[in-house]
């Protein structure tokens, strides 16, 4: 299962779902989508470009 969230600015953060310290990596002048997928009884995230 996945679910893809759009990232964008509000105010001085980002997208509450999201802790920051995730985003450091990410280019701020491009736009991303945030995946969250289930496998194997765990969540996790990936980042990918627009």
């Amino acid at each position: 299962m996945e679910i893809r969230r759009k990232l964008y600015p509000r105010g001085g953060s980002v997208e509450t779902t999201i802790p920051k310290p995730l985003l450091f990596s990410l280019d701020p002048t491009k736009k991303y989508d945030a995946i969250f997928s289930y496998d194997d009884g765990e969540w996790k995230i990936r980042f990918e470009e627009r």
